[in-house]
């Protein structure tokens, strides 16, 4: 049975002779053309053709053009339920909609929401499709069109675990909920719009908190199982398919990383902490926008106490004797040390609110998790930076280059321009020829890469050259 790697692999290799590499010498558009656009706003074309004006690099010009409306142009499915509008986002070259990638994907268009009615309308019907997707299962991190439908992910369709019509991968992921979390709080925070914030998100809101608890497995392991056929380890979790033994301290357990790898230990400290910010956040939607006090002290009590947890249990010292975030540990006294590119990742920890930029605790461990003390960090011809296991070794994934890039231009105190320009030179050499982001790429040859349509990866570049463009503009002028 073909895996997901194999799928996504096999389907960018046949693509690097294909349509998607430019005409040269002009820069020509990759995106759809105009009628064949699944979704349109005003506020975004009227952005890019903003922001392109001030790119003097015309490569990093027609990148960015290509990349930042990708979301809109190509994964938008809109339509309604009960008279209300219905976002279902896919994540590219999978026709399912991931908790996570959909949440990340739309971040982009935050600033535009609060003077774009059509923005307001998409982000509105993606709150409401993730609260209704987590209704069906809060332990699935990937949902059919369909809710109705079985999965058709070919290498999900005969894992062991309680798979529901709907589903359509059923990996336990704690970021999973983290996300609808963050850019539900993001879009209160960008528009102080209350409509989405109703029952059916409140109801959702709740579960999710409830899986939360359960997975502190302090009574038990809880009712989540997962078992897969497959000669690749990481796809499937061991004992019995309850995952690795840890020990209850208040932390969450989880089964897989956000690259979908099963964890080697079983609290994976960047999604606990992920899982601490996003619990607040939702406590302050909760108040504000529904004046729910009982549910944001649900949510805050927790966030609290697995706060308490990751500061006792989650931290390791380094061979220096310097404290850092470990990456995973199981409240036994065991610690591993790594990063994966994948978000929420201890890199991009800063990204997504959970540490203050200035963080010392946190900068010691970005500062590993960029060089050789992560096993996943690789230098080559093509460019330097972190990959994953998910696509093994000596392949860098450009989402780690624009989380790098992004942590120098936000330091404490002046931005780090001389890493910010050379993050941008390897994402602009690192595009293979086509044009757009990728999962990965080889670390001596960016034509060797890993997924052609990834619109996280898109969306995540076209935020960094506007935050460059608002902070650092002449690092754009070529």
């Amino acid at each position: 049975m073909i895996d997901r790697r194999t799928l996504i692999g096999g389907a960018a290799a046949m693509s690097l002779t294909g349509p998607l590499r430019p005409a040269a010498p002009a820069f020509v558009s990759h995106r759809p053309k105009p009628a064949d656009r699944r979704f349109v706003s005003p506020a975004v074309e009227r952005e890019i053709a903003a922001v392109t004006k001030r790119i003097g690099d015309p490569e990093l010009a027609w990148m960015f053009g290509n990349c930042y409306p990708n979301t809109l142009d190509t994964t938008v499915f809109m339509g309604t339920v009960d008279g209300k509008p219905d976002a279902f986002v896919i994540t590219g070259d999978i026709d399912c909609m991931w908790l996570r990638d959909s949440s990340a994907q739309l971040h982009p268009y935050l600033p535009l929401a609060r003077k774009d009615a059509a923005l307001r309308t998409l982000f509105r019907g993606l709150i409401a499709r993730q609260a209704r997707s987590i209704l069906i299962d809060p332990y699935a991190n990937a949902f059919m069109h369909d809710p109705s439908a079985r999965t058709n992910l070919g290498w999900a369709m005969h894992d062991k675990t309680d798979m529901k019509p709907g589903v359509g991968e059923r990996k336990w992921e704690v970021d999973s909920l983290c996300y609808p979390m963050w850019i539900a709080h993001g879009y209160w925070e960008a528009t102080g719009d209350a409509v989405p914030f109703d029952a059916l998100w409140a109801d959702a809101a709740r579960a999710s908190i409830r899986t939360f608890r359960e997975q502190q497995r302090k009574d038990g392991p809880g009712p989540y199982r997962f078992q897969r056929a497959s000669n690749i380890p990481s796809e499937t979790m061991m004992l019995d398919g309850y995952g690795p033994p840890s020990r209850p301290v208040g932390m969450i357990h989880c089964g897989f990383r956000p690259a979908d790898d099963a964890c080697i230990l079983p609290f994976l400290i960047p999604s606990n902490i992920f899982a601490v910010s996003a619990l607040r956040k939702l406590a302050i939607v909760a108040n504000a926008a529904r004046h729910d006090a009982a549910l944001a002290r649900e949510a805050a009590a927790l966030a609290d106490e697995v706060d308490a947890a990751l500061r006792q249990y989650g931290t390791m010292r380094d061979t220096d004797g310097q404290t850092m975030w470990a990456y995973e540990v199981d409240g036994l006294g065991n610690a591993l040390f790594m990063d994966d590119a994948n978000v929420p990742s201890l890199s991009g920890l800063a990204y997504l609110g959970c540490v203050p930029r200035d963080d010392a605790l946190w900068r010691r461990t970005a500062e590993r998790a960029w060089s050789n003390r992560n096993p996943y960090f690789f230098k080559g011809k093509a460019a330097e930076g972190i990959g994953s296991p998910h696509t093994w070794l000596r392949q860098i994934w450009p989402m780690a280059i624009v989380m790098h890039a992004l942590n120098a231009l936000n330091a404490a105190g002046a931005s780090d321009d001389a890493t910010v320009a050379q993050c941008l030179a390897w994402l602009k050499a690192g595009h293979g020829g086509t044009g757009f982001m990728h999962e990965s790429f080889d670390q001596e040859d960016s034509t060797k890469f890993t997924r052609t349509w990834f619109a996280w990866a898109n969306g995540l570049f076209g935020e960094l050259i506007l935050d460059v463009a608002a902070r650092r503009p002449a690092l754009l002028k070529g």
